[in-house]
């Protein structure tokens, strides 16, 4: 879920009491609690996996002490040494990883020669690296800014990336905002662009406009031009209204509109969302991934293509029952495609041909997560397709480098940086069932020392989105329903209507309809777990983050079902929500209106509207600076639940966005969500 910046929340949280400003009390300890905790926080996170174009070397990004660093070994894994501009390890972030065509230099991004506390503007340093060699790295430009997204032109003359000149703050919604003080709205936006440096001579060049906010680009085959979508700023709101253009690369080059979402000539695109860009070998058509999504990065859809000069868009895939997430050209006529299917992540070929592109061969199936760091499902292939490397975690596996041939698919784990850590929660199932002429499927995973003599409580986890899906992955600290399972619970995990991996239909199936349909699904997977498994009925519990907190404060208005709830940054009233919040071009698509034109159909979703019917205690947690889901959304419900007497707390973290970053919080939001459960419902062993 996507979406707001609080105007009101300075105000609401200068009004609040010390109590509420999270944290100054921290959670109860249970050594249960505290020791998993431990587990998952001795879990060494893999944020990004490249493989060189010669299939030889591999490079991946980790972490030393608490920042990003980056190692590069041989393509099995072995011979791994680490890479760094840094004096010392651990003294800076190094990360974004990118290998030269000439499969030996590997440019990546640091901070390690900025003074950190000298200035609130980011800075970032592009590095060149041998990795045959015995030099050490040499910088290749120096820029005050944001940097990010490294991608090489094929002649290997230019690094092309995505530059927020005087950053003071990532480019993304789920940062934390920056705080609500003074006028608001008259301060210039940060604008992100598509810049490039020449390897020789190292001449930064910001191509696109210093008018228009870029969010992904790709090279043409032969690096003179770009394509790229783009909107006008500010960039955190106006992701969903993005565009698709091309230009010659170079600076004040004239742009040309290939794709207006909002222009009815885009025929089953209009009104959704675009993403990942991709010239085809010839550099005669752009594809990208289109559809219903409500998160910038969490990509899905049909795959659509355009001509680079211009004309009709047209849709490959209609129809089809799976959602792609990523792709890319292999052939003149092929493509290969990851894709979420049935709640599993597939890589699959395509064939292309005119205007339909058609599934030809599965190469794997998963029950985990995939991807290379760069997008979602990503994969990093060699430059004759062969090889592929991508970051593979599931609830069996933590994180580990995966990689291999074309003939070994899927591709074995070739690090065992993780190797030593097992689960200490139950094992996983894919639980599937039919409703309302949808067939639905969601995730289940068993108390640890699962006794099915005994009866057990059930936590139901709704996620994110509500485009997305839930697909296995190892937890980290972070805020998750995975370790109530090693406290005895059962954890559902549905992906019902709304969600990736049915294919678009599934996606826009809730459109208009939050809270309605994607419920009664949700309750028809509760009764096929209950009808199969000692799930103890009267001891359900319901928790969720964004869209998922929207739903937690939602539901108990509708069933009284669940008997302990834990909303993390969730919605109760969508009207004052469109009210507070300065990203709000991700609701037209999903309400049909915005709530000037259309209060009703708001307001039907709004749990405030249903707080009379609500008796189910409540755990609210929410960061204060949270950009998509304000802290003001879960005051009201929270006071609203106090004035029903229903028994309720709320916590607000400081300095925190919608994904929470300082690992104290982490720790003591799960900490929390997990006492709260265990007060209202006990588990049995």
């Amino acid at each position: 879920m996507s979406k707001c910046l609080p105007w009101c929340a300075a105000l609401l949280l200068a009004l609040a009491t010390p109590a509420l400003l999270a944290a100054e009390t921290p959670a109860a300890v249970d050594p249960r609690i505290e020791s998993l905790l431990h587990q998952l926080d001795a879990v060494q996170p893999i944020r990004a996996v490249a493989i060189s174009p010669d299939g030889r070397q591999l490079a991946w990004v980790t972490e030393d002490q608490g920042k990003p660093a980056i190692t590069v070994a041989a393509a099995d894994g072995s011979r791994a040494h680490r890479v760094s501009a840094a004096a010392k390890p651990g003294h800076c972030a190094e990360s974004d990883i990118a290998w030269a065509p000439d499969s030996r230099h590997l440019a990546f991004v640091s901070n390690c020669s900025v003074d950190l506390t000298s200035t609130t503007v980011m800075h970032n340093d592009v590095y060149l690296a041998d990795t045959i060699g015995q030099a050490a790295p040499a910088r290749l430009a120096q820029l005050r800014g944001y940097v990010r997204a490294l991608q090489w032109t094929m002649d290997g003359q230019f690094l092309g990336f995505l530059y927020v000149p005087g950053a003071t703050r990532h480019a993304s919604a789920v940062a934390a905002a920056k705080p609500a003080v003074g006028e608001v709205g008259v301060s210039g936006p940060e604008v992100q662009r598509v810049a490039s440096v020449a390897v020789a001579g190292g001449e930064v060049r910001e191509l696109t406009p210093a008018n228009i906010y870029a969010y992904e680009f790709s090279w043409s085959p032969d690096g003179t031009r770009i394509a790229y979508t783009a909107a006008q700023p500010p960039g955190d709101n106006n992701w969903w209204i993005a565009k698709l253009y091309v230009q010659p690369a170079r600076a004040d080059a004239p742009a040309t509109l290939l794709v207006d979402p909002a222009s009815a000539r885009s025929g089953s695109l209009h009104n959704l969302q675009i993403a990942l860009p991709r010239w085809s070998p010839d550099a005669s058509r752009i594809s990208f991934i289109g559809g219903l999504m409500s998160d910038q990065g969490a990509t899905g859809g049909d795959i659509y293509a355009v001509s680079s000069s211009g004309g009709t868009l047209t849709n490959l895939t209609p129809g089809i029952r799976v959602t792609p997430a990523w792709l890319t050209w292999t052939g003149p006529q092929s493509m290969l495609v990851s894709q979420i299917s049935n709640g599993q992540s597939q890589l699959a070929d395509y064939a292309v041909d005119g205007n339909s592109a058609r599934q030809t061969a599965v190469r794997f199936t998963l029950p985990a997560s995939i991807g290379d760091g760069s997008a979602a499902m990503a994969m990093s292939l060699s430059r004759d397709r062969q090889r592929v490397a991508f970051v593979q975690s599931s609830y069996a596996a933590a994180p580990e480098v995966h990689a291999g041939t074309s003939s070994t698919m899927p591709p074995p784990a070739v690090t065992a940086i993780n190797a030593a850590h097992k689960p200490t929660w139950g094992k996983a199932e894919s639980v599937e069932w039919d409703n309302e002429g949808f067939h639905v499927q969601g995730w289940l995973l068993y108390p640890a020392h699962y006794d099915a003599k005994k009866t057990y409580p059930m936590i139901v986890s709704v996620h994110g989105g509500p485009s997305s899906a839930v697909i296995p992955r190892w937890p980290g600290v972070g805020y998750g329903p995975v370790p109530f399972s090693a406290l005895g619970y059962f954890v559902f995990m549905p992906n019902p209507r709304g969600s990736f991996g049915q294919g678009e239909k599934y996606v826009q199936a809730n459109r208009k309809d939050f809270g309605y349909g994607d419920l009664r699904d949700i309750l028809a997977g509760v009764d096929a777990v209950e009808k199969k498994l000692p799930v103890d009925d009267k001891r359900l519990g319901l928790t969720g983050w964004s869209y998922g907190g929207f739903m937690s404060m939602f539901v108990p208005s509708q069933t009284q079902r669940f008997h302990a709830v834990v909303a993390g940054a969730g919605i109760s009233n969508w009207q004052s929500y469109y009210g507070q919040n300065l990203i709000d071009q991700w609701m037209p698509p999903f309400f049909g209106a915005t709530v000037y034109d259309d209060p009703a159909v708001y307001a039907k979703s709004s749990a405030i509207n249903f707080i009379k019917q609500v008796k189910t205690p409540m755990l609210i947690v929410v960061g204060d600076r949270d950009a998509e889901c304000p802290a003001p959304q879960s005051f009201e419900m929270w006071h609203a639940l106090r004035a029903q007497n229903v028994p309720t707390s709320l916590v607000v973290y400081p300095n925190e966005g919608h994904h929470f970053v300082d690992p104290a919080h982490q720790r003591d939001v799960l900490q929390r969500a997990l006492g709260w459960f265990q007060k209202y419902l006990p588990a049995t062993n």
